[in-house]
């Protein structure tokens, strides 16, 4: 017992030492926190998790250039660009990402936003809060791809725990939408998925930290790794694991740990 204790202190510690606005600067939440009304911050948020893999600078450079092509108001954007504007889209490319997914994922906002208020509903079967966020993830996936013209190719770009992925990026976007906390890196906007149902972000960097703290023992990173990883840290507090995301994150990532 004194050792969960000892490992939760610690742990404690890094989250708040990550948990703070200075975080933001260098992480693609920084893309987001560039607007103030929700359905921006969600769009945002969204592309900029959907483009996290891979060199962080990068990830931030190509996510404020798309944000630029989108005349800084992606909600706007997204429910009136005329052709020429949407065409001038044409040469946008984050790695394997290019202009057809990105068409699409427009399209798809704006078949959305016609209807709803919030993104939050894409993760809502039935518009009821979802029983878990696997539940709700895969209810996202179907609905994504829902429009009859969805290209094959952008089904690789938007993961679901029905395929075994581990869903890194979108459990990072609803730990942004989802978690609340006054320290201003996270935004808490969504109120029918509440904390204590987050997953965990696993990553490479993630799961290497969480074994050498005996945290995990499943070698595969997939969806069984991130629930795995999930419970455990429900015994450090179980009404919002997600919260050790940055502490696991700046061990990994940053400290190199």
């Amino acid at each position: 017992m004194e050792s969960t204790e000892k490992l939760q202190d610690f742990f404690n510690k890094k989250v708040k030492e990550y948990n703070q606005p200075t975080f933001i600067a260098s992480d693609p939440v920084c893309i987001p926190h560039l607007f103030t009304k929700k359905q921006d911050i969600e769009i945002a948020g969204f592309f900029s998790a959907i483009f996290a893999w891979g060199n962080r600078t990068t990830i931030i450079n190509k996510s404020k250039e798309l944000m630029q092509l989108m005349q800084m108001q992606p909600y706007s954007f997204c429910l009136n660009a005329s052709v020429p504007e949407l065409k001038k889209l044409e040469g946008f490319k984050h790695r394997t990402f290019n202009a057809t997914d990105l068409l699409y994922c427009i399209e798809f906002f704006k078949q959305h936003y016609l209807q709803y208020n919030s993104l939050e509903n894409a993760f809502m079967p039935n518009n009821k809060p979802p029983k878990s966020v696997k539940e709700a993830l895969s209810y996202f996936h179907q609905y994504f791809f829902s429009l009859e013209y969805a290209p094959l190719r952008t089904k690789k770009h938007i993961s679901s725990p029905e395929k075994g992925s581990s869903c890194k990026r979108l459990n990072m976007f609803l730990r942004w939408m989802v978690r609340k906390d006054n320290n201003g890196v996270d935004f808490g906007i969504w109120k029918n998925i509440h904390p204590n149902q987050l997953i965990c972000p696993i990553d490479v960097h993630v799961a290497r930290v969480a074994k050498r703290f005996n945290l995990l023992d499943r070698k595969q990173t997939d969806w069984l790794a991130a629930e795995e990883l999930t419970n455990y840290l429900k015994k450090l507090d179980p009404k919002d694991p997600a919260k050790y995301d940055f502490a696991l994150f700046g061990l990994g990532v940053i400290e190199k740990y």
